[in-house]
């Protein structure tokens, strides 16, 4: 019981300084990265619950996804990339701690794996031990949460159209082809007869 207590704190307080550092940090790069260390941190509570399903999952896309997304879209908002270059050295040390703290949240749950039944025995969650993690999901999914899981689905939707809204910069300076203005051009508009002046010849520079 004190073991898997102990778990369970180390991970909460993780997760919970994380996701304070995510607000307060004035450096959009280190909120990604303390973002990083937050999704990694649930990941391992999930697990440690007996949810091996979400917690890997949380990993993949989460962290191996849309953490990865958020640095792209803080790259092209900032515009500078020859700053962001200069600057690398700067995220080093943040980086690296924040690769530690993950190598021993990794550390712990891996020793900790053997009183996952005492997380399981001691949470609310009703767990049938002949149904696998993704089983148990798909019917809570598909039958109780449906509304929610299709909502969700319409809120990501929006957040994918603000960040492209966000990102999306029209050039001026370009020249942009007229599906419709081409396809309705006459062959008056397009060809016009001219008389030549005899022995006038033409100008190369013309």
């Amino acid at each position: 019981m004190i073991a898997h207590a102990i778990i369970f704190y180390f991970l909460s307080t993780i997760t919970i300084l994380s996701t304070i550092m995510v607000i307060a940090s004035r450096n959009t790069v280190h909120s990604v990265f303390f973002l990083i260390l937050d999704f990694v941190s649930a990941a391992c509570l999930f697990i440690m619950l007996g949810a091996e399903f979400v917690g890997m999952i949380l990993l993949i896309v989460y962290v191996g996804a849309v953490a990865v997304l958020f640095l792209f879209v803080v790259m092209m908002l900032e515009g500078n990339f020859e700053k962001i270059k200069q600057g690398f050295l700067q995220y080093l040390p943040i980086g690296f701690f924040i690769g530690i703290v993950i190598f021993l949240e990794l550390i712990v749950v891996i020793g900790g794996w053997q009183y996952k039944s005492e997380f399981i025995g001691t949470s609310k969650i009703i767990y049938d031990a002949n149904e696998t993690n993704t089983e148990q999901l798909g019917k809570l999914i598909y039958t109780d949460f449906f509304l929610p899981f299709q909502i969700s689905g319409l809120v990501l939707l929006v957040a994918m159209i603000g960040a492209i809204l966000l990102t999306f910069r029209r050039r001026t300076n370009m020249k942009r082809q007229d599906m419709v203005k081409q396809s309705s051009r006459e062959r008056v508009d397009s060809i016009s007869s001219v008389d030549a002046e005899i022995n006038k010849g033409v100008k190369v520079n013309d």
